[in-house]
């Protein structure tokens, strides 16, 4: 792309690091970026600081959140008993389009992938058990990890690391398609898993 100019060179390559998003997309944003007023273009600039500066991870569930512990955790209308363990933020959110899930999260932020040197130690899990040692009121844990490999190998590790203690562990029902993502499942799929899931 030496025929772009170094500035825009530069937001391109920047643009092309963000997951999903090739060579050609990252030109397409650059030069809608390049077309907005200043005002817009600065907004935009300004969200992304803002959010980098302003999010953290919840102490409790390991959610993405500006307050600590998150809107979620402190919502004493939440079933304290339920709580439903999800890959990434992005599944929280997800869920909670549903509008059935009154429980609490738990949010792994990975998955035990052997094959990437990712295992139980590398993801959010220590919190959890900590939780469940912390916590009486806890009688369910929903397994919601993605339906693939990964997600398949870390919810059979949770399973088999919680069943010994008396807590009921059940796994979201597959209508959501195997190799699919969470995120992009509609809520209909979504609500119908939910409901049928099943004890592991």
């Amino acid at each position: 792309m030496k025929y772009y100019a170094k500035p825009l060179n530069k937001l391109i390559n920047e643009l092309s690091k963000l997951q999903g998003i090739g060579n050609k997309t990252a030109q397409r944003l650059a030069f809608n970026i390049l077309a907005m007023e200043d005002k817009e273009a600065l907004a935009i600039a300004q969200a992304i600081i803002d959010a980098k500066t302003n999010m953290k991870y919840c102490s409790v569930c390991g959610n993405l959140t500006d307050t600590d512990p998150c809107a979620i955790c402190s919502d004493p209308g939440r079933d304290q008993s339920v709580i439903c363990v999800v890959e990434s933020p992005k599944e929280v959110a997800a869920m909670e389009r549903i509008r059935e899930f009154k429980g609490l999260y738990h949010v792994l932020n990975g998955a035990i992938s052997p094959l990437e040197g990712i295992g139980p130690e590398d993801i959010n899990l220590k919190s959890l058990i900590k939780r469940l040692q912390e916590n009486d009121d806890v009688h369910e844990i929903i397994l919601a990890t993605n339906p693939n490999i990964e997600g398949e190998a870390t919810a059979m590790y949770i399973a088999r690391l919680i069943k010994p203690s008396g807590i009921t562990v059940s796994r979201i029902a597959h209508g959501i398609p195997v190799g699919g993502d969470l995120e992009y499942t509609d809520e209909v799929t979504l609500s119908k898993a939910m409901e049928g899931r099943r004890n592991l």
